[in-house]
């Protein structure tokens, strides 16, 4: 057909634009260095896509001596991401006063994150929640005029803007946004804030100005909210919690990915909780579940929880952090979980070319059975997700002509649509068992010294007011002590002459814990809890005739982290009353108090090594409340992390060497009458060779004697292995788009493998047939083959990792046995190679 010269004009200018733009966008891209973009499929890393799985690592919750392992861990773990919060009021404790150093040296962290050739999610928060005092908001920012945080408010956007660049401009001056060539592939803006937006009439302004905000800062790379139903412009929402494969109903627009920045590893903690445990085939069939569903970004929170030192936790949690999490506080892997998911990851990366470019479908069997599938038909390439969403029912499904067993809640991934190379429900990574064994070197020198904290009169304080003032508002977050002191007179009149009747003392308190002291002698203590935080202490106590002091010392255990209005917040004593008395009760809220901000011992730094020895110390007592212990004690040999057992205590502090290690509550026991937490990590950095000073604070009163210094190690490992396990997932690998076995004979093993230095020294435990337990307590069944022991120990002793089949013949047992699983249990024990038993 022809066409008019003007018509063949306009074509030639359109090509002509369209190339102009097109190189344009070349450019532009050229100019960026690459960087991060995203679509409705997956984030696209410097023009590529990734199945991305990333854990939680804190740098201030582990020493900068600890991040190169966990990070090196991390990555033999599977992931490919490091992610990780911004903790404002570490880096600015006081306004204007920066602090980059020790366990705060983020550049550094992000930096051997890199090194490692991994990327990083990075959480500016401000606001970040995470367990950490005040919600990671630095105290002094309560004391802005007319601040409300978190809401449409000027002071608090100013002052979130100015921390939010200078964070923004140290990572640009560092060059670490993809974007630059560096590892940051993400960043979060404002955490969690579905939370509490009903809470504030400008929170819809705010967050939309807080998006816009974090967009101007030009990164480079996309800005996600979590938990954010209605996040600004490309902003994208992302998910948190445990299943967010079936709870998260996707992005808010069809062009972002969907992504999940915290699955919960476990649940943190606070004083008073049981221990509380998620199994590693729960963590992996949520995550095979979420990319199933188009997911291509997990986040473990947290893979490495770590440990609140000093006073960084907030309100009642715990020291430990998440030490159920795949890398313990220690940075050991917990097993079966850090190697399930290991493997796990390794098996979806199979499915990697599907996942990002194939067309998805699901096919139904009914009564919770599925398939979904991820096909790229020209290039033969095919994915399968087989599903059994039954928390009680097993099942089989016919998929394609072959028929599978699906465990209850379970999924087996097929990257070929035919084989099977992971099922959740089937673990086939080894498990360990953590002990904590008192170190030699604990028996030397094991001589404490005391110094008691003199409860003061009101006539000793210099701060006076009429009635008990809020204890937030004295300490300002610099301690978590405050004292109060008053006196009253009474006539002889006042008091009962009969024996059996006492005065008692009654304090209403807004939290969280007092200790009470009359007349210089300590009547006893009181707390709230992390769901009430206020109480009331009710104490008897003997008065006389004359002036009677009254000392309370009242304290905090963090800064809450969580709600709206955390800047209004009360804490400390409310109201005192003295009942029982002839004349009736004596209210004295009205009194004039005296108040002392922190302990003597705190003000004048009794734990440093300089210090320490200007203060008066004697030999040590039990039982002693309100009181200061010292002692010194040698490193314990070798490598393996280091503890402290204070379940001989109450509840205080403790120091290493200047160091503190947080927070200890050993008498709050949880509803199953043992403390939460009674084991404290020392990390090995803390320590010297010999003559470490050890500086505990107790409250209550405890045996100080009998405080154990310990060696923590996993070095019992195990396995527990069925021939109905597929294969290990290492079996398999993906050449030219399709899989194949780089074995000669892909069936199920056992490997086991001692870490370090470690060889295996004995087998404690070896049975092929149906053996029940766990790691540490394995029992025969009735089908046990007698040989087993031996033929593990032919395969096993003096090696660091040996592979046992996983097969009825190999030890002799019997196949046709009634009741046999066919399975293989083993417990061995490592130990360095020259070290006896």
């Amino acid at each position: 057909m022809a066409v008019s010269s003007e018509t063949a004009a306009r074509s030639f200018v359109v090509v002509f634009l369209l190339a102009v733009l097109a190189a344009t966008c070349e450019a532009r891209q050229a100019n960026s260095g690459g960087g991060v973009t995203y679509d409705g499929r997956s984030l696209i890393i410097n023009g590529k896509r990734e199945l991305l799985f990333s854990g939680s690592v804190h740098y201030p919750r582990s020493t900068p001596e600890m991040w190169p392992d966990i990070i090196k861990k991390s990555k033999e773990g599977g992931l490919n991401v490091i992610q990780t919060y911004v903790f404002w009021n570490g880096h600015e404790p006081q306004y204007g006063k920066f602090n980059y150093e020790g366990r705060y040296d983020l550049v550094k962290f992000i930096k051997l994150v890199q090194k490692q050739g991994m990327y990083v999610t990075l959480r500016l928060g401000p606001f970040i929640q995470a367990e950490w005092n005040h919600g990671g908001l630095p105290y002094w920012l309560r004391e802005v005029a007319n601040i409300t945080f978190r809401t449409d408010n000027k002071p608090f956007k100013d002052h979130m803007k100015r921390f939010a660049t200078m964070i923004v401009k140290k990572m640009k001056d560092e060059k670490l946004f993809a974007s630059q060539g560096g590892p940051i592939i993400l960043a979060q803006i404002e955490n969690e804030y579905n939370n509490v937006a009903r809470a504030f009439e400008g929170g819809a302004r705010y967050i939309k100005w807080a998006g816009n905000m974090a967009v101007d800062l030009d990164i480079g790379v996309p800005w996600v909210m979590c938990k954010q139903n209605d996040p600004p412009g490309e902003v994208i929402n992302a998910c948190n919690g445990r299943n967010c494969g079936d709870t998260f109903q996707g992005p808010d627009d069809r062009t972002k990915p969907s992504l999940w920045t915290e699955n919960w590893t476990a649940q943190y903690r606070v004083f008073g909780d049981p221990p509380s445990q998620r199994s590693a085939e729960d963590i992996a069939y949520s995550v095979a579940r979420f990319f199933s569903k188009n997911g291509t970004l997990v986040n473990y929170y947290m893979y490495h929880g770590g440990t609140n030192f000093g006073r960084t936790g907030a309100a009642f949690v715990m020291t430990r952090y998440y030490d159920e999490a795949p890398l313990d506080e220690y940075g050991l892997p917990k097993e079966p979980k850090w190697g399930h998911l290991r493997d796990l990851h390794y098996s979806l990366k199979l499915c990697s070319k599907a996942l990002l470019k194939g067309s998805p479908s699901v096919q139904s069997f009914g009564s919770g059975f599925e398939a979904r599938l991820y096909e790229i038909p020209e290039d033969n390439v095919c994915v399968a997700f087989l599903t059994n969403t039954n928390a009680r029912k097993d099942g089989t499904v016919k998929f394609r002509g072959t028929e599978y067993f699906l465990p209850r809640r379970s999924i087996s991934i097929l990257p070929d649509c035919k084989t099977v190379v992971y099922n959740n429900q089937m673990v086939n990574s080894q498990h360990n068992a953590r002990t904590f064994n008192p170190a030699k070197e604990d028996s030397k020198n094991n001589k404490w010294q005391m110094y008691v904290e003199q409860p003061p009169s009101v006539r000793d304080t210099s701060v006076k007011a009429k009635g008990p003032q809020e204890l937030v508002n004295m300490t300002k977050d610099t301690t978590d002590y405050l004292w109060y002191a008053t006196s009253f007179n009474l006539e002889k009149d006042d008091l009962s002459m009969r024996h059996d009747i006492r005065p008692v003392l009654q304090v209403s308190h807004l939290g969280h814990a007092m200790h009470a002291f009359v007349n210089g002698k300590y009547i006893g203590s009181g707390h709230g809890t992390k769901i009430e935080k206020s109480f009331v202490f009710q104490k008897p106590m003997d008065l006389q005739a004359g002036t009677n002091d009254v000392a309370i010392l009242g304290m905090t255990v963090g800064l809450p982290d969580s709600g709206a209005y955390l800047e209004h917040r009360l804490s400390g004593v409310h109201t005192v009353v003295v009942q029982g008395l002839n004349a009736g009760s004596l209210d004295l809220s009205q009194n004039v108090w005296g108040h002392k901000v922190a302990l003597e011992g705190e003000r004048k730094a009794i734990y440093d090594e300089k210090k320490v020895d200007s203060f008066k110390w004697e030999d040590a007592k039990s039982d002693s409340p309100i009181t200061w212990y010292k002692r010194y004690f040698d490193a314990p040999n070798g490598k393996d992390p280091v503890a402290v057992d204070l379940k001989s205590m109450g509840k205080g502090q403790v120091w290493i060497n200047g160091e503190s290690i947080g927070r200890y509550w050993v008498s709050y026991l949880s509803p199953l009458g043992k403390p939460s937490q009674s084991i404290y990590h020392v990390p090995r950095s803390f320590l010297k060779s010999k003559d470490n000073l050890m500086v505990v604070f107790e409250e209550r009163g405890g045996k100080p004697e009998d405080i154990l210094i310990m060696t923590v190690k996993r070095d019992n490992i195990c396995s527990f292995v069925s021939e109905s396990n597929p294969p290990q997932v290492r079996s398999w690998a993906i050449k030219n788009s399709q899989i194949q076995s780089v074995v000669n004979d892909a069936k199920p093993d056992a490997t086991l493998t001692c870490t370090g230095d470690k060889v295996i020294r004995s087998i404690v435990f070896a049975s092929f047939g149906n053996p029940s337990g766990i790691c540490g307590n394995f029992t025969v069944g009735s089908c046990h083959a007698r040989q087993a022991k031996s033929v593990v120990e032919q395969a096993c002793l003096g090696k660091a990792s040996c592979v046992l089949p996983v097969s009825a013949a190999t030890y002799g047992a019997d196949a046709g046995c009634e009741g046999t699983t066919a399975t293989l249990a083993v417990q061995a024990k490592c130990a360095r190679a020259s070290q006896k038993d």
